[in-house]
C-alpha cells in the first residue's frame, strides 16, 4: 500500500469515527433508525412474518395512516381500493413492499426533523424527497412491482450527503470550498478532503444499520448509457436511483438550465431503463406536480403554504371507532374466502385493536392437546414480553374468562380495579396484566364448543372509555366472520385448531 493510500485510509477512518461520535451525541435521525431493525426483521421473517410487518407498522399510529392512504392510492388501484388495515395491505402488498414503503417514510420523518439543523441539511433532505417522488412515478410508467425499494433506494441515494450536511457540518463547508476552488463536485472534494466520497460514507451508514444488500448497494452511481440488456435488479434499482437523484438535483439548482439539464439526463438512461424519453420527462413532471400538493415534506420551492401538519395521534379511543369497526369487518370479509386462517386473524385482532384504542389486543385459541387456551397472537407496546403467561386451562373455573367462554356472550369489564369484583379475575391474568383498568372479551364458539375469544384491554395511562351500543353490531359481524372462518377450517384442516399457523 503506496502511502497516499495510507494516508486516505486514516482519513477516511477518522472520518466515519468523528460521524459515529457525533451520532452518539446528537441522536441517529430521528425517528427512523429507531425503527429500522423492526422493519428489516419482519421484511426476514420466516412464517410470521406478515403478522411481524403488520405489528411494526402498527407500532407508530402516524406510520399506520400513511401506510393505508398509500395502499389506497392511485397507484395501486390495480389491487382495488378499500384497504382498511394494515394486515389487507400486507397481504395485497406483500411484506417486501410494505417493508420498503415504511422504510421510505420514516427515513422521511426523520429527515424532516433532522433537517431543521442547517439550510444544507434541509436542501439535501429536499432533494432526496423529490428523488423519491420521482423514482415512484419512474416505477409507475414502467409497470414494476418493485416500486417501493426504488423509491427508498432513490432516496437512500444522497444519504452519505445527507449524514455530511447534518452531523458534520464543518466538513461539509470544507469540502464546498475545495469544490468551489478546484472546479470538481463534491463526490471528489470528499474523497481527497475525507479520505472516501460522499457515496461511500453514506454505504457505511446504510450497513451500521443493517438495511438490506441491495438498499446498501444501490446508492453507487451507475454511468449513462449502460446496455439495457445487462441491467440486472441489483443494476436497474442503481439506475433508477442515480436517475431520480440527478433528476432531482437538476431541478433544484437555481442557476442554469433545468431543462436542458433534464434533457440530457433523460437521453442517458431512459434507453437502459427500458422506456422512452418522452414516459421519462412525463413521470418526472408528474412527480414535480405530486411533490407540489403532497402533504409530506417536499421541495421548499414547490411545497403548498397552507398543507397544515398532521395533528398527532390522541391516545385512546377514537372519536370514529365505529367506522373503524365497520371498515376492518369490511376488510375481513372480502378475504374470507382467500386468506388465511392467521390472516384472518390478524385482521380481526387489528380492528378491535385500531377501532377501540386499546393498550393490547390478543386472539387466545384452545390448544386442545395440552387443555390450555394459548395467547397466539399479540398486539400492543410490551406485551410480547407477557405472552409467556398468557396461558390457563380450559377447565371451567368461576371467573370472568371461563363465564364469556360457557355462555358464548361478549363481555365488557369496565372497572377492572373494583374490589367487588376481584374474585371473579384470574390469577394469571392479574399477576400478568396488572394495570388494566378495562376490558372486552369477544368469545370464539364453533359447533357450541368454546374454541377461543379475542381479548382487548385500556390501561390506566389510556383515558377512561367503554364499549356503547353502537359499536355492539360491528363487534358482533366481525365475531360471525370469525367463527365462520373457524368453522371453514376446522373442516379443511382438522388440526389447525390446535394451534394458529
Amino acid at each position: 500500500m503506496d502511502t497516499a493510500t495510507q494516508t486516505r485510509s486514516g482519513a477516511a477512518q477518522q472520518t466515519m469515527e468523528l460521524l459515529w461520535l457525533r451520532v452518539r451525541q446528537r441522536g441517529d435521525l430521528p425517528g427512523f433508525s429507531k425503527v429500522v431493525s423492526a422493519i428489516i426483521g419482519a421484511m426476514r421473517g420466516d412464517d410470521d412474518r406478515e403478522f411481524s410487518m403488520t405489528k411494526t407498522v402498527l407500532q407508530d399510529p402516524a406510520l399506520t395512516q400513511k401506510v393505508l392512504r398509500l395502499a389506497n392510492s392511485a397507484m395501486y388501484s390495480v389491487f382495488g381500493q378499500g384497504i382498511n388495515t394494515v394486515s389487507k395491505a400486507v397481504i395485497v402488498l406483500g411484506t417486501e413492499a410494505i417493508g420498503h414503503l415504511a422504510l421510505g417514510l420514516k427515513l422521511v420523518d426523520g429527515l424532516s426533523a433532522a433537517s431543521a439543523a442547517s439550510v444544507h441539511a434541509r436542501a439535501e433532505m429536499e432533494k432526496a424527497v423529490l428523488a423519491g417522488h420521482i423514482a415512484r412515478q419512474l416505477t409507475c410508467a414502467a409497470a414494476t412491482r418493485d416500486a417501493e425499494e426504488a423509491v427508498v433506494c432513490s432516496m437512500l441515494h444522497s444519504l452519505g450527503r445527507m449524514m455530511t450536511t447534518f452531523y458534520l457540518p464543518d466538513k461539509w463547508q470544507e469540502v464546498l470550498a475545495h469544490s468551489a476552488a478546484c472546479g470538481c463536485d463534491e463526490n471528489e472534494s470528499s474523497f481527497t478532503l475525507l479520505g472516501l466520497g460522499l457515496d461511500d460514507i453514506g454505504r457505511e451508514a446504510a450497513r451500521q444499520w443493517g438495511l438490506p444488500t441491495p438498499l446498501v448497494q444501490s446508492m453507487s452511481d451507475m454511468p449513462p448509457n449502460a446496455q439495457a440488456e445487462a441491467l440486472d435488479h441489483q443494476d436497474w434499482l442503481a439506475a433508477v436511483s442515480t436517475l431520480s437523484s440527478r433528476c432531482a438535483e437538476a431541478l433544484n439548482h437555481e442557476e442554469g438550465n433545468p431543462e436542458a439539464d433534464l434533457a440530457r439526463l433523460v437521453e442517458g438512461y431512459a434507453e437502459m431503463l427500458g422506456m422512452d424519453a418522452s414516459q421519462v420527462l412525463q413521470a418526472v413532471d408528474a412527480a414535480r406536480r405530486t411533490a407540489a400538493t403532497e402533504d409530506a415534506v417536499v421541495p421548499r420551492s414547490q411545497r403548498r403554504e397552507d398543507v397544515q401538519p398532521e395533528a398527532p395521534a390522541v391516545p385512546g379511543k377514537p372519536k370514529d371507532s365505529v367506522s373503524i369497526l365497520a371498515r376492518g369487518v369490511v376488510d375481513v370479509r372480502s378475504a374470507l374466502s382467500t386468506a388465511s386462517s392467521g390472516q384472518l386473524m390478524s385482521m380481526a385482532l387489528e380492528t378491535i385493536y385500531q377501532g377501540f384504542g386499546f393498550s393490547r389486543s390478543i386472539a387466545f385459541l384452545r390448544d386442545r392437546d395440552r387443555r390450555q387456551y394459548i395467547a397466539t397472537m399479540s398486539l400492543g407496546e410490551g406485551v410480547q414480553e407477557k405472552v409467556p403467561r398468557l396461558v390457563f386451562g380450559d377447565g371451567y373455573e368461576p371467573n370472568i374468562f371461563h363465564a364469556a367462554l360457557a355462555n358464548d356472550k361478549m363481555i365488557f369489564v369496565e372497572n377492572a380495579r373494583d374490589p367487588r369484583f376481584n374474585n371473579k379475575l384470574p390469577r394469571w391474568w392479574k399477576e400478568a396484566l396488572p394495570d388494566v383498568r378495562s376490558f372486552l372479551l369477544l368469545p370464539l364458539t364453533v359447533n357450541r364448543q368454546p374454541v377461543g375469544f379475542l381479548y382487548g384491554d385500556w390501561d390506566q395511562c389510556k383515558p377512561l372509555a367503554r364499549v356503547d351500543q353502537r359499536e355492539v353490531a360491528p363487534l358482533t359481524a366481525l365475531r360471525v366472520l370469525v367463527v365462520r372462518m373457524l368453522e371453514q377450517r376446522r373442516r379443511a384442516e382438522p388440526s389447525w385448531l390446535r394451534r394458529l399457523p
